[in-house]
């Protein structure tokens, strides 16, 4: 491994049908090397197709307990209730997947809330894989465009903001860069949508691999990241 490694990771693989589309184009076309399945998510099988016809995308559990429309909404306050939800789901990637994710992070990043951090660590130890936020793997959320609730300004998903990221804020070791690429069809209702198609044109750019190589980084996946014992 070089002194800097970029993981590239789409969430809400499974959510629509145009997600899955632009997730796989991002990959098979562009630099995204990892993405997070949400088991909850209406297209979630065909996801799982997907993955298994694309070996070399690594596949973690985005946990959802407040999904915007077809995921589970869980009091947080409720501990069975949400250590229960949490459980169902890393079984249920392991029936769509038969294997156990590569990393685990979540929708709206509600494991990092405090009623939920202990019982996502709890779940997540035993696989010994990443959990965002957990110091592992630096997370950078920058690539995003909407900084304001529902105020978009697609600068922030434009190359020219890639390449200030990649350059800017990737330190040594591992860095993930969260991305939402996608294709907006009948199926997908989110608040983020024009921004998925932006995002997936700049992570497709043609300039983006001798960039990278320029600035001496390595695109890895999550796979590639040691596992604890």
């Amino acid at each position: 491994m070089t002194a800097r490694a970029v993981i590239v990771n789409a969430d809400d693989f499974g959510a629509s049908t145009g997600i899955n589309a632009g997730i796989v184009e991002a990959h098979a076309h562009g630099i995204v090397t990892s993405t997070s399945l949400m088991v909850t998510g209406a297209a979630a099988a065909e996801a799982a197709a997907l993955a298994h016809r694309n070996p070399e995308l690594s596949v973690g559990l985005h946990l959802d307990l407040d999904g915007e429309d077809t995921g589970p909404h869980v009091a947080l306050g409720d501990a069975r209730a949400v250590r229960a939800e949490l459980e169902r789901q890393l079984d249920a990637f392991g029936e769509l997947l038969g294997r156990s994710p590569t990393h685990v992070d979540s929708h709206h990043h509600v494991h990092q809330r405090p009623e939920v951090g202990p019982l996502a660590r709890a779940l997540v130890e035993p696989l010994g894989v990443p959990l965002r936020g957990n110091g592992r793997v630096a997370y950078v959320g920058g690539f995003y465009a909407q900084w304001e609730w529902q105020v978009t300004d697609l600068a922030h998903v434009s190359v020219d903001a890639l390449l200030g990221i990649l350059r800017n804020e990737t330190g040594p070791g591992w860095t993930e860069i969260g991305c939402h690429p996608g294709r907006v069809t009948p199926d997908l209702r989110s608040v983020y949508l024009e921004e998925r198609e932006a995002e997936l044109a700049t992570l497709t750019d043609a300039r983006l691999p001798a960039a990278i190589a320029g600035l001496e980084l390595r695109l890895a996946g999550f796979a590639e990241v040691p596992r604890l014992e």
